[in-house]
This record gives C-alpha cells, sequence and structure tokens, in this order.
C-alpha cells in the first residue's frame, strides 16, 4: 500500500513515488503521489493556464498534460537499459492526485536508476520520496534537487 500524504494546506513541498516490481505479471507499477494545487500550478505553467484539477467536468487533456510532464520528469533505467512507461490513469484522493503508470515486459530486475525530477521546476525545496519494492527488498530515498537519482543493485 503507498504512503498516504494528507494536509490541507502544505507548507513543504514533496511527492512520494511507490515502485514495485510485479514479477508475475512481467511489469514494473509506479505510482506517484502528487498534491493536487503543486501539480495544476505547474500544468498552468507549462501548458494551460486556465486549467482546473479535480473538478467534475474536468478537461480531458489533463491526462495527457500529466503524462507528458511525467514522461519527461521520471525516468526508469532497468538492467543498463532506459525504459519508458505506460501512463494508465489518475485519481483524485483529498487533495492529491495518484498518477498510475507501468513498465512492461521486464522479466527480470538485476539494477535499477529512478531518476525523479518531479516539480523541481516549480519548487527549489521540492523532495521527492522514492519507495521501492523490488525482488522482495524495500528500499526508501529521499531525492532532492541535487540528489535526484536513486540506484538499486540486485546482483
Amino acid at each position: 500500500m503507498p504512503a498516504v500524504l494528507s494536509v490541507t494546506q502544505h507548507e513543504y513541498y514533496v511527492s512520494v513515488t511507490t515502485v514495485e516490481f510485479a514479477k508475475e505479471h512481467e511489469a514494473v507499477q509506479i505510482i506517484s503521489q502528487i498534491f493536487i494545487d503543486d501539480f495544476e500550478k505547474l500544468i498552468r505553467k507549462r501548458f494551460d493556464s486556465e486549467i482546473v484539477l479535480a473538478v467534475e467536468n474536468e478537461s480531458e487533456k489533463v491526462s495527457d498534460y500529466m503524462n507528458r510532464y511525467l514522461q519527461t520528469k521520471l525516468l526508469f533505467e532497468i538492467n543498463g537499459q532506459k525504459q519508458d512507461f505506460i501512463f494508465l490513469g489518475k485519481r483524485y484522493d483529498e487533495d492529491i492526485v495518484y498518477c498510475y503508470l507501468e513498465i512492461e515486459n521486464i522479466k527480470e530486475v538485476k539494477s535499477m536508476n529512478i531518476t525523479n525530477n518531479i516539480l523541481y521546476d516549480l519548487y527549489e525545496e521540492q523532495e521527492n520520496i522514492v519507495r521501492t519494492k523490488i525482488n522482495s527488498k524495500n528500499k526508501s530515498f529521499i531525492l532532492t534537487q541535487a540528489r535526484n537519482k536513486a540506484v538499486l543493485n540486485f546482483n
């Protein structure tokens, strides 16, 4: 179960990304939790100044904007090969948006590099927590703009 962020008004800038290797599905499953107001501010700045998140009749463009942003800011290298993920969808819960991503056709994970640059272009003090469960091993990292990469080896 992913960690849950929740505060009505937050004075710190953080995201939580959970990465799990689902061997039986030959996939790496990813959930990124980002504060809705921060993501909305970012999308307005980068793509569309009129966009509003988490409302009825939300623009169909929102998922596309989220996907385009995450594709450039969340990077994965597995067993020495760059891997692209599929944006499966999103859901809102209170003040958090959960983005569901998946990397398909992964038979084994010997090593993984995760680069997480989510919201650094908005907040210098942004911290991105990465929690992994790979090959029955749990690891956690706090990534910052100066140290934005987690490196895991399972040899």
